[in-house]
């Protein structure tokens, strides 16, 4: 076993094929509904959506390549490093026999995994003729990404931030403007949408199925405008399979094999990107890890959702997605984990935790907020709140290991940084942090035809 700190590939290694899970799911994905209750066929979908990114979220291909303009932005700033997390490994007092592993998402420019699919998203909009991308953004990582590739490729970007993550994180507002992206808090006067939200409630702190139908509401309006979504459906989750891929190759580096693979889960885009390939691994007959999505309490789709169709937006705007669903209305508190303040999930994810492929975990905010400040002091690195509950599980795992004498190697996604996110920790700091459980909230009831 490699005694070493980091592991990092040649960029001659970089992946050039995303792994598409579609192909090797146990059972054939549920076909995305219209409101009628009809399968939606990929032309309905064409007035947002350009027809690179249309056949990728259709696809049933394993593999799908990477195109070479694309590689060389991922080539800025990838292969991205695993780390063995020694010193937090010292600092919980663990024995040799466990280890930790992370694979860090957050040294780019936007700072999160987001990047690796906003720059395809933003290549193939463009060859597509669009000139503007518009989009919603939780804590604003993903609105960060898509503005950053936006001026990479050429194009103007409009984001509708959450609006309790605009009020909380200022800083990531002036990153996107400085990246020449127009930020708007959500819901807004801007859109029918948002002013409909606004009218039934003039408090709302948002949710990302308001943001949604505003970014889509703009972008059905104006035939040069398309709308980029920055997790959830199947082409979010295949452009970020490039981080399984990578790691898979760093674990050989180190001499070792992960028993479990965890990553935080909101849409479901940094745990697949991160998952989907060790499941893939796990059909070769190489690898028993188990595959561990962890989501706050606060906002629990896996562990306390629904399996049905439910819409992606809060407004009727997109079709109905095969998922676990809290239900579209449903608008949680304003946990500092804005990315993961989503009402559902990947329907790629669902199918598997349905099949029992995948284990879900809720944990509170104040669990992850502890973890988060433990793994900082260790490892001398600041993580995103969204990435503390991966942190905060693979302490559960190391733990429960540990306290049952056994050997145990443990790999999550540190999905981004918290530099942006110095409000959240001074909350912590200060002792301000809340916990908000879902366990009394009501699901809302599927619309009609479903």
């Amino acid at each position: 076993m490699s005694d070493r700190y980091r592991y990092v590939l040649d960029e001659k290694k970089l992946p050039t094929a995303w792994y598409n899970v579609a192909a090797d799911l146990p059972e054939p994905l549920p076909p995305y509904l219209g409101p009628d209750g009809e399968p939606v066929r990929p032309e309905q979908l064409a007035a947002i959506f350009p027809p690179a990114l249309l056949e990728q979220e259709m696809s049933q291909d394993r593999f799908i390549d990477i195109p070479g303009p694309v590689i060389d932005l991922l080539r800025t700033y990838r292969p991205s490093a695993l780390t063995r997390a020694r010193l937090f490994e010292k600092a919980l007092g663990l024995p040799d026999n466990i280890r930790i592993y992370y694979k860090y998402e957050g040294g780019n420019a936007s700072g999160s995994h987001k990047a690796n699919s906003a720059i395809p998203q933003a290549y193939y909009n463009k060859l597509a003729g669009i000139r503007k991308l518009t989009t919603e953004t939780g804590a604003g990582q993903w609105g960060t990404a898509l503005a950053m590739a936006g001026a990479q490729v050429g194009l103007e970007v409009d984001v509708y931030m959450v609006r309790v993550s605009f009020d909380q994180k200022p800083y990531r507002r002036i990153l996107m403007e400085t990246f020449g992206a127009s930020v708007h808090a959500s819901p807004s006067t801007r859109t029918q949408a948002g002013r409909s939200f606004l009218s039934a409630s003039p408090e709302t702190p948002g949710s990302l199925a308001m943001a949604i139908s505003e970014a889509v509401e703009v972008a059905l309006q104006d035939p040069g405008t398309n709308y980029a979504l920055g997790s959830v459906l199947n082409h979010v989750c295949l452009h970020q399979t490039i981080i399984g891929q990578e790691a898979i190759g760093q674990m050989e580096l180190a001499e070792d094999e992960p028993d479990v693979v965890i990553g935080c889960f909101g849409g479901g885009s940094n745990f697949a990107g991160l998952a989907f390939p060790y499941y893939h691994r796990r059909l070769q007959g190489l690898s028993k890890a188990r595959l561990l999505a962890v989501e706050p309490l606060a906002c629990p789709s896996l562990t306390c959702g629904e399996y049905r169709h439910d819409l992606g937006d809060a407004s009727g705007m997109t079709p109905l997605l095969p998922m676990y669903t809290l239900g579209h209305d449903f608008v949680p508190a304003g946990i500092h984990a804005g990315g993961l303040r989503y009402h559902g999930g990947s329907p790629l994810v669902s199918a598997l935790v349905k099949a029992g492929q995948v284990e879900a975990v809720a944990v509170p905010q104040s669990e992850c907020f502890s973890s988060a400040v433990l793994f900082a002091r260790a490892e001398a690195l600041l993580p995103a709140p969204e990435s503390s509950h991966a942190i905060a599980a693979a302490v559960r795992e190391a733990r429960a290991a540990a306290e049952a004498g056994q050997a145990r190697t443990i790999l999550f996604n540190l999905s981004g940084n918290g530099y942006l996110d110095l409000a959240a920790y001074d909350s912590w700091n200060q002792g301000r942090i809340r916990d908000y459980d879902y366990a009394a909230r009501k699901v809302v009831e599927a619309p009609a035809g479903n």
